[in-house]
This record gives structure tokens, sequence and C-alpha cells, in this order.
């Protein structure tokens, strides 16, 4: 296919279309018991994980011809709603849960709102790819969305801190899957884009190539922690406002550790 210009017709009527189906649905899901949540979880998460086996089958097969295509190893910013959507179906209510909840709102949210500002990571050479990267992120903005709207996250500013941690954690882990597949991957692995490859993102790259990906990357953590904690606090608010209202019934166990 002819890659769709940034901005043209495909772009913002997917963008704009995608986005009011995707508040609306959030909207009307509001109200989920936990075992209607668990099955939106689960919907969420396994259709992200088959979409995924998909790219990941397009690209060995079709775009590098039996060769694995290391670069796009499931693990970016973007890929992780994927394992935690399946992963907190599963989990009785936490702390924890309550940071995978957060963490989805506020980084994940930020991730899919970018994407669409930005397009031109979405636009591929194939309808399949195209249309993958597109439905992918609107997913994302739906599921952070969703949680933030049945106040199943975001209810407290203080909050954000757990969500930070979250992040954090998985920065080291893309962190040591860079440094583990930076050989066998021809350096191309650049999970979170934290290094030691240098950041090929606008503004972070120069500044990984003049001082260094140590230096660009807790720069490029804490302005992604500031832009997430934008997305994050709306919802802080809306649920402040709705405190008066009846919440769904959510026992909570604690975590010995």
């Amino acid at each position: 296919m002819v890659k769709p210009a940034s901005y043209g017709a495909f772009h913002l009527g997917f963008f704009f279309g995608g986005l009011a189906l995707a508040v609306l649905l959030a909207y009307l899901l509001r109200g989920t018991t936990e075992r209607g949540n668990k099955a939106v979880l689960l919907c969420c998460g396994g259709f992200l994980l088959v979409a995924e086996l998909y790219k990941q089958l397009f690209y060995y097969y079709v775009i590098g011809n039996g060769s694995y295509q290391w670069w796009i190893f499931p693990f970016q910013l973007c890929s992780i709603p994927m394992y935690l959507c399946l992963i907190a179906a599963f989990m009785k209510p936490c702390r924890v849960r309550d940071y995978i909840f957060n963490f989805m709102i506020a980084f994940n949210l930020m991730g899919g709102f970018i994407a669409f500002l930005e397009p031109s990571g979405l636009v591929h050479e194939y309808w399949t790819l195209t249309l993958h990267a597109f439905i992918w992120h609107m997913m994302l903005v739906f599921i952070g969305l969703y949680l933030g709207f049945s106040r199943r996250g975001a209810r407290k500013i203080s909050e954000y801190r757990g969500t930070l941690v979250v992040f954090v954690c998985l920065c080291a882990v893309a962190f040591l899957i860079n440094l583990a597949l930076r050989n066998v991957s021809n350096a191309s692995v650049n999970m979170f884009y934290v290094g030691p490859s240098d950041s090929p993102i606008v503004v972070f790259k120069s500044i990984s190539k003049q001082y260094g990906w140590y230096v660009n990357t807790p720069i490029y953590m804490v302005c992604l922690s500031i832009a997430a904690f934008v997305f994050y606090a709306p919802f802080c608010l809306w649920n402040k406002g709705k405190s008066s209202t009846p919440t769904p019934r959510i026992r909570r166990t604690k975590v010995r550790g």
C-alpha cells in the first residue's frame, strides 16, 4: 500500500472515529463488577496477544523471509498492556494491581495519544500492519479511559508514586533485555529506548549522540513521567468529583512481603 499521509483523511478519520468509540465504550463500561472487569481485561489482553502474534509472524515470514526481526521484540512501552491486562485479570484487588491500573492509565494512555499525534511509526507499506498499529494504539487509549472512568485507578495524586515504581522497574527489565540481546540483534533491540543504544526519538536522539545514552536516559524517563502525569491527574479530579457516588464494591487483600 501507499503509506497514508500524516494528518490525512485515513489518519484523522481513524483517530477521531476511534477516539469517539473508545470514549463511549469506556464510559458505558464504567460500572462493571469485578467479574465484568476481569472479562474486559481478558478480552483486551487476549486481543492484543493475538494481534502481536500476527505481527511477529508477519515480520518473520513476509518481511524477514524467515529471519527474526529483533527490533520488534515485544517489550516496548506500548507493548506492556498486553501483559498487564492478562496479569491483572487474574489478580485479586490489592495495591499491586492498583499500581498496574495506574500505570496503564498514565503511561499507556499517554503512549496511545502520542502515537496518533506523531503517526510516522503507525503507517507501513502493508495494510495489515498499518491497521494493526492504529487499532493497537487506540486499544491503549480505550484501556486507559476504561480504567479511569471505572475508578479502578488514578484515585489519588499520591498514588502516582507507585506508578513511577512500576515504570522504573519496567525500564530496568527493558535495559536488561537490551543488554542480553545486544550482540545477537546487532544492537537493534532498544526496548523503552533506555540504552545502551542511542534513542531514535527527536530531541532525545541529539542528547544521546552528544552526551551519551547514560545522560539521555534519566532525562527521557523524567520527561515521560511528567507527560504521563498529565494524563493521570485529570482522572484523580474525576474520581474526587465522583467520591460521593457509590463505587464498585472491591474486596482488597493485603500483599505480604
